[in-house]
């Protein structure tokens, strides 16, 4: 018998988790987590602070970069290029869900 373990974090629009909690939920080590800061693929709430703090979201997108870095096996580089890739064909969808609904609504 095979046991799945499964973790949920309720957190509402306002809150904010700091660096190194995104890296203990995430699984990504400190220097993925700074690619993806360089590469503006998750962006601190202020990033003149000395400690780092991060949007709930970016819990999110911090374990989909671990998701794509093991089930494909990929280095930080093709890891922030799948990364950017999915970001933007999810604005597409939006965009597209969104004509798709005053299309429909006329």
């Amino acid at each position: 018998m095979k046991v799945m373990q499964s973790e949920w974090i309720i957190l509402d629009e306002h809150d904010v988790c700091s660096a190194q909690f995104l890296i203990e939920v995430s699984g990504l080590s400190n220097e993925e987590i700074d690619e993806l800061i360089d590469n503006e693929v998750i962006v601190p709430v202020d990033g003149s602070s000395r400690s780092l703090s991060f949007p709930w979201f970016c819990i999110a997108t911090a374990h989909r970069a671990r998701r794509l870095r093991d089930d494909f096996e990929l280095d930080s580089h093709g890891m922030v290029l799948a990364l950017k890739l999915l970001c933007r064909i999810d604005a597409l969808q939006h965009e597209l869900d969104s004509a798709r609904t005053i299309l429909n609504s006329r």
